[in-house]
């Protein structure tokens, strides 16, 4: 069995790395509104090409293009990479759970006065 002093620095290393994943999740987030920036502006200007109303150039049929393409890639990879992350961080969170639960905590009683 573990002894008190385990647990409390194994329940510190989890919450660094529930910290690590906790970030990891934001700069997925943000890199998968990004990515849906990034289709909606390619799929736009997408349109405007072939409509015609920005002209009718190869390099902005291409880069339209590749920006959708490269946003789906990116949006995938990311929502992929989140719900990983927020299933390691769900179970990192059970396991401090768990351990906090080992842990025998003890109640502290009221403080008596002396001569009261």
């Amino acid at each position: 069995m573990l002894d008190e002093d385990d647990r409390s620095g194994q329940i510190s290393l989890i919450e660094a790395r529930i910290e690590q994943l906790a970030d990891m999740a934001e700069r997925c987030r943000k890199i998968i509104l990004a990515s849906k920036i990034v289709i909606s502006g390619g799929a736009a200007l997408l349109l405007g090409v072939v409509l015609g109303l920005l002209g009718s150039s190869a390099v902005a049929l291409l880069g339209a293009i590749a920006a959708v393409l490269g946003g789906i890639v990116s949006l995938g990879s990311n929502v992929s990479t989140l719900r990983q992350t927020m299933a390691a961080l769900a179970e990192a969170e059970a396991l401090r759970t768990e351990l906090i639960g080992s842990i025998d905590l003890r109640v502290v009683g009221e403080v008596r006065r002396i001569g009261a």
